[in-house]
């Protein structure tokens, strides 16, 4: 069974203003075809492996064979990720539900949370994510480098950002501030609100 690019579920400009057509489109079917074509390219000689959830293969990295170790790290996790990171996106969902009540019970208020979400995001050097995760059943912000999954560290993403540069520079340039800021209006909250329970 060979990974397949999954389908938005909404137009390339159903985000817009806060992220533009163009950039969704070059990063849905350019950034993320090319992360799955390069995992099933990996996985060709495992036919074990193959009809595994890619979740699945990030969760336990040390299983994998060695020769392909890196190469499910990176593709396998640009897949996971750039699928987890569709769903998250609509526009004018409201902040609630569970994880409202969690994020203020955890971090104090949404505004906080948003200033510490920030602070992972454009702390991050380089390429990488910014997530809001489950760790043994509580929330907490950190940030990967490249593709990294929070699965390989036994984390549970409930919310992640993709902060390397196709993600905002056609739109954005290099002010990663305001692609940022932009995000926080094209959280789908509903869908945060299912991976916090554990759903799909």
């Amino acid at each position: 069974m060979k990974h397949e690019l999954p389908k938005l579920g909404y137009a390339y400009d159903a985000l817009e203003p806060f992220i533009d057509a163009k950039t969704m489109e070059i990063h849905h079917t350019k950034h993320h075809q090319a992360y799955i074509d390069k995992l099933n390219a990996a996985l060709e000689k495992y036919k074990n492996l193959q009809n595994k959830d890619v979740e699945d293969l990030l969760k336990d990295l040390n299983k994998i064979p060695e020769d392909i170790r890196t190469a499910v790290r990176n593709h396998g996790g640009g897949h996971s990720n750039h699928s987890f990171f569709w769903k998250l996106l609509k526009k004018d969902v409201k902040f609630s539900g569970d994880i409202a009540k969690n994020i203020e019970k955890t971090f104090g208020s949404y505004e906080e949370f948003k200033k510490k979400f920030r602070e992972a995001a454009l702390g991050r050097f380089g390429s990488g994510w910014a997530w809001l995760v489950l760790n043994k059943g509580k929330l907490e912000i950190m940030s990967t480098a490249n593709q990294d999954s929070p699965l390989s560290e036994g984390k549970v993403p409930v919310l992640g950002l993709d902060m390397w540069e196709h993600s905002f520079y056609i739109k954005h340039n290099a002010n990663k501030a305001a692609y940022l800021e932009d995000f926080f209006h094209v959280i789908n909250w509903e869908q945060v609100n299912k991976h916090f329970k554990g759903e799909k």
